[in-house]
């Protein structure tokens, strides 16, 4: 295989990781770059190289200055290294990016595939984590829930004004874009809650939906319109970025909500500003921004009727588990010249996987 047959014995290895500050003092805090995903003590031990920072921005970077003579790069959905092909380029004995965590479109995967270096992640390490967060954002934004708190927090009490736009979300209709792991747990979830279930999968229909009672769309001009809830579960990929736009929203329910936890960028970010104040949208939720970390000034900050966090879904203290241990698993094996897992590979031998064609 094209990576796994480069360089022997010790590598170097950066992994780009938040700091945790006072999190670090938390042993299961395994994020980030005080606690380096639990990795240290047995890297050291072979006798590798292995640097932590949340030094990532270029030109000048730590990330950047190590690049030379890096053989493997971690880097993590939550605190996203962009590396570019101008740094794949920059890098000639890189052969390994890992992605602790689910999504990897930070990586320039066709750089990295016209290179030969293999890219994977820890797929379904937090498929559980992002599908329960959803529930909740559904929930929060059907039963108009921050406003209330808001209230509280001020000194205010005034039961009319929430309630006014609080509904139960029995008998509602709630729709994934997306038929994937994390899709599926999500209708799982509702399944009890007396809620119709609709699925938009361009490609096929899944079995596993029909099983379970989830009714196939295949055309997203009408399966929008049919839904009160819509959450977002594709990968962004060539296809998906900016799908659901001014058009796209036009054609949902008005008052309709979104909870998007996959990429920022699948949505459009003035589209959402603009639906959200004249009430087509009743609510947007998430944890995904078009950039990673947010500025200050981005204007989804103060947007109404959000409920948008940084990108926490899915880096739970129980998925931080899974997925450094999936790190780990996958640095075992590449150092033992063995396959990864076939669904952890994003690039392999050249080529994409099929979700990012």
């Amino acid at each position: 295989m094209v990576g796994e047959k480069k360089g022997e014995g010790r590598k170097k290895i950066v992994a780009v990781l938040p700091k945790g500050g006072p999190a670090a003092k938390n042993p299961k805090y395994l994020n980030c770059v005080e606690n380096g995903l639990g990795l240290r003590e047995w890297l050291e031990s072979l006798g590798h190289i292995y640097i932590t920072t949340a030094d990532k921005e270029p030109p000048n970077s730590e990330l950047d200055r190590n690049l030379l003579d890096t053989n493997i790069v971690i880097t993590t959905p939550f605190h996203p290294a962009y590396i570019t092909e101008e740094r794949i380029m920059k890098a000639p004995k890189l052969e390994l990016i890992l992605t602790a965590g689910v999504g990897s479109d930070h990586i320039d995967l066709h750089a990295a595939a016209k290179k030969g270096i293999t890219v994977a992640e820890v797929t379904g390490s937090n498929v559980e984590s992002v599908a329960e967060d959803e529930i909740m954002r559904m929930l929060i934004l059907v039963r108009n829930f921050l406003p209330g708190y808001l209230q509280i927090i001020n000194n205010e009490w005034d039961v009319p004004a929430v309630a006014v736009k609080a509904y139960d979300i029995k008998g509602k209709t709630v729709g994934t874009v997306g038929g994937g792991r994390i899709a599926y747990e999500v209708m799982k979830r509702l399944k009890p809650w007396d809620v119709k279930r609709l699925y938009y999968d361009r490609h096929q229909k899944a079995d596993r939906f029909d099983k379970m009672g989830v009714q196939w769309e295949k055309d997203l001009n009408s399966f929008l319109p049919e839904c009160d809830v819509v959450t977002i579960n594709v990968p962004l990929t060539d296809s998906t970025r900016g799908l659901i736009n001014k058009e796209t929203i036009g054609k949902m329910k008005r008052g309709a909500y979104l909870v998007n936890n996959a990429r920022g960028a699948i949505v459009d970010q003035d589209a959402i500003i603009d639906a959200l104040k004249s009430g087509q949208l009743g609510g947007y939720a998430g944890d995904v921004w078009p950039q990673q970390p947010a500025p200050s000034n981005h204007p989804w900050r103060h947007m109404p009727n959000h409920a948008l966090t940084p990108h926490v879904s899915g880096t739970t203290l129980d998925a931080q588990v899974r997925y450094a241990a999936g790190v780990r698993e996958m640095l075992e094996d590449w150092f033992q010249h063995k396959p990864f897992p076939e669904d952890y590979y994003i690039v392999r031998e050249g080529e994409l996987a099929p979700q990012y064609h």
